[in-house]
């Protein structure tokens, strides 16, 4: 198991593997958690990956991931072209990507989906990070959607409100072919990071919450 202080030196380096199925995952699952850890290490090496896109939302994810990572000195932007709702029915060639990422990028911590997520995207990514990265910090993060299969995070990140806002702010002006569904708003994002924040006892009301299957206290 990989060890990690999130606390550490502001000149420690610190490399980051984000994992998405989706265009808009890693900024609902921990846009927070990454703003923050860009304004806390300086030497912040960030890999994003999503899995499914068309043309119109690739275009929205890299506008969006750009933004999110303005402050991030490395950084390195992917997005694939899988056909949404079909990842378990092409999971050898996902895994194949998944191989060269390892290959490439070895993560300090990597931000994934919450592995009992019902959709079957995201679980098939969450699956495929155990399976790939079984020596590293993981934590999984959660989508609200329609399912509700919201669970009880074990792990949780403060942030401030200025944070939430900033996050909220750039999801929605990115996404523009998403603001016609009814839970697309800031109302969604700011009320689970509010939740979040009161089951942590956040000093700032808010957070942002994880699952953490592994981890090793130094």
């Amino acid at each position: 198991m990989r060890h990690l202080s999130l606390c550490g030196p502001s000149n420690q380096a610190l490399r980051i593997l984000c994992l998405g199925a989706h265009c808009d995952d890693i900024e609902i699952g921990c846009g927070g958690t990454i703003l923050t850890l860009l304004k806390q290490y300086a030497n912040a090496m960030v890999r994003w990956v999503v899995f499914s896109s068309s043309t119109d939302r690739a275009h929205e994810a890299r506008e969006s991931a750009a933004a999110f990572l303005a402050e991030a000195p490395e950084k390195e932007i992917v997005v694939n072209a899988y056909r949404d709702g079909f990842f378990p029915y092409v999971g050898a060639q996902i895994k194949d990507d998944f191989e060269a990422l390892k290959r490439d990028f070895d993560p300090d911590l990597v931000l994934t989906h919450y592995r009992d997520d019902r959709h079957q995207d995201h679980r098939t990514i969450s699956d495929l990070t155990w399976n790939t990265f079984r020596d590293h910090l993981i934590l999984e993060y959660e989508i609200p959607k329609y399912d509700g299969d919201m669970g009880a995070p074990n792990f949780f990140v403060p942030l401030e409100e200025a944070t939430c806002r900033t996050k909220t702010r750039i999801i929605i002006e990115s996404f523009r072919s998403q603001r016609q569904k009814h839970w697309f708003d800031e109302h969604t994002f700011m009320a689970i990071l509010r939740l979040r924040g009161m089951e942590a006892n956040s000093p700032t009301r808010y957070a942002e919450g994880f699952y953490s299957r592994k981890a090793v206290l130094e």
